[in-house]
């Protein structure tokens, strides 16, 4: 196959700013334009991102669909409740989209109003979209029209608890999930509870048992589990710009050992290209996968409480946004899985 055409909706925010990144190293991809709202369309992309200066050139163009050249792939990277209204136009037009926002996760219409206070204005979209998770639905994202990227925390939370569910080994009623992001996760937007000021030496809660990331949760480990799955999931805030860990607690079905939970999570994950499972004596930590699309996870388990522990960690805008979407393009349009993404990270 030759080199697909894409486009960048929503270009000019953190997960544009490395789909960009990430495309522009890709051998198969095009990028043909960078859209974006009013704040900065008719700005240069090097204006906007200095980092880009000498990689991209061109201005950031209009949200208009009507627009736009035609290409084969659109990166909806738009907040939700915006992305929903724009995917139709580029579906019609014959573009496969791929979309970062929350408009196509969850599917019950009813779920996403409770959740987001909303109805959802494009509620087909629901039915049509394939869950981005490739370790778990990679069959199914092969040759798909629209994809729902997952979020940050739904991505290395799924990805902790898979094995898990998959074999029947825990108590459902157990999950406790106890996560941390990065300010960057909060996206690019200026709020007083992202101003350095605020965060900096500062480290707290939010949004405990009704963060928007639940039912997403909820939903695919129930899919996993073949019933319906309640979780305790509390988000925490880190001073760091960019990381992501989820300490995973829970309560094993039946008596078990470490050295069988190991085995268990290397053999799921054995020919994942993006998953690390570490050995017995090392545990994840966010520099270790910071500018990658790697999810590094270890499995512990407390005899004396009767414990699982898995703590994984991702790049929350990486593997947790930008680096999934470019690794669902691959394969949805049948490219090498690590295509544009064998980066080393940034570390030290």
């Amino acid at each position: 196959m030759g080199k697909i055409k894409v486009g960048i909706a929503g270009a000019a925010g953190y997960t544009g700013c490395e789909l960009i990144r990430l495309l522009e190293m890709h051998s198969a991809a095009e990028l043909c334009w960078l859209m974006t709202g009013e704040t900065n369309r008719g700005k240069s992309v090097a204006d906007v991102f200095p980092q880009l200066r000498g990689v991209r050139e061109d201005v950031f163009l209009p949200l208009d669909p009507a627009g736009a050249e035609k290409v084969d792939l659109v990166f909806m990277a738009m907040p939700h409740g915006l992305a929903a209204a724009l995917i139709p136009p580029f579906r019609e037009s014959g573009a496969r989209v791929i979309d970062l926002s929350a408009d196509c996760r969850l599917k019950d219409p009813a779920v996403y109003r409770h959740w987001y206070d909303k109805e959802h204005d494009a509620p087909e979209l629901l039915r049509e979209a394939v869950y981005g998770l490739p370790e778990l639905y990679r069959r199914h994202l092969a040759g798909a029209g629209l994809v729902a990227n997952p979020g940050c925390y739904p991505t290395v939370s799924i990805l902790c608890l898979a094995p898990l569910l998959a074999e029947g080994r825990v108590r459902l009623d157990t999950i406790v999930i106890d996560a941390k992001s990065g300010v960057s996760g909060a996206g690019r937007g200026l709020t007083l509870g992202t101003h350095y000021a605020e965060c900096n030496e500062d480290f707290l809660a939010y949004k405990p048992a009704r963060h928007r990331h639940m039912p997403e949760i909820e939903q695919e480990l129930s899919l996993l589990a073949g019933e319906a799955v309640s979780i305790c999931f509390v988000p925490h805030l880190v001073p760091m710009t960019r990381g992501m860990m989820a300490t995973v607690y829970c309560r094993p079905a039946a008596p078990v050992q470490g050295p069988a939970l190991q085995a268990l999570y290397e053999t799921f994950f054995h020919d994942e290209p993006f998953v690390q499972v570490l050995g017995a004596g090392e545990l994840p930590r966010t520099k270790a996968v910071q500018g990658t699309n790697r999810c590094q996870m270890a499995v512990r388990y407390d005899p004396r409480s009767d414990t699982i522990l898995v703590l994984g960690v991702i790049d929350n805008l990486v593997k947790g946004a930008s680096g999934q979407a470019v690794q669902n393009m691959n394969v949805v349009f049948g490219f090498p899985e690590t295509e544009g993404l064998r980066g080393v990270g940034l570390y030290p």
